[in-house]
């Protein structure tokens, strides 16, 4: 037994696509947004598709900033998708003066590149420090669809990058928090292996 895993629903983000992958798998999952069964999961996942403010404005308004807070500084499984990994930082130059969720020092800073923004499509990872969940996606290419990447503080918890006429955080992580830029459950056998060590993972 793996345990449940909760999807944080609050109100954005692609969460039955995600719930569809998980399922793949063979895990025990359900969306919710209720935070007493979000606080009670064994794992939790917070996906997220839009801007940095209004995800922030949601998470306020459904009441699971302090649940999410809590899973963070405990010792459950938490993975963090697209706009769900930036939600993890002190906050973004998409929405100035909206505060994250601070759980990683650093802010979410529009990427610069010559390149068409929003990056969108199919680019090469190539792992970085103790990237736990990434085991086999060395140079595997996988889904991306954002305009904003995270500058962590501590370059440490970068577990992956990726080129775009520069170097764009792919993925970060620290001990049982982990969280993806690109979006896993649209990303072939690879994004399916990541969410399967997810499912099977014992910090």
């Amino acid at each position: 037994m793996n345990g449940k895993i909760v999807i944080v629903d609050y109100g954005m983000g692609n969460l039955h696509s995600v719930n569809k992958a998980l399922l793949k798998v063979g895990a025990d999952v359900s969306i919710s947004s209720d935070p007493i069964v979000i606080g009670s999961a064994d794992k939790v996942i917070l996906p997220g598709v839009g801007a940095f403010g209004d995800c922030m404005d949601n998470l306020n308004k459904y009441g699971l900033t302090q649940v999410l807070i809590k899973v963070l500084n405990s010792d459950k499984p938490f993975l963090g998708i697209c706009l769900g990994l930036q939600l993890l930082f002190e906050g973004s130059e998409e929405a100035p003066g909206t505060k994250g969720l601070g759980f990683f020092k650093g802010q979410v800073e529009k990427i610069k590149t010559n390149f068409k923004i929003p990056h969108m499509g199919w680019n090469r990872l190539e792992l970085k420090n103790n990237a736990k969940l990434l085991t086999n996606a060395n140079g595997e290419y996988v889904y991306f669809v954002h305009s904003y990447h995270a500058v962590p503080q501590d370059k440490s918890i970068i577990t992956s990058v990726c080129n775009y006429g520069t170097e764009i955080t792919a993925s970060v992580g620290l001990g049982n928090v982990q969280a993806v830029q690109f979006h896993p459950e649209k990303s072939s056998s690879v994004g399916i292996e990541i969410l399967q060590a997810f499912k099977e993972w014992k910090p």
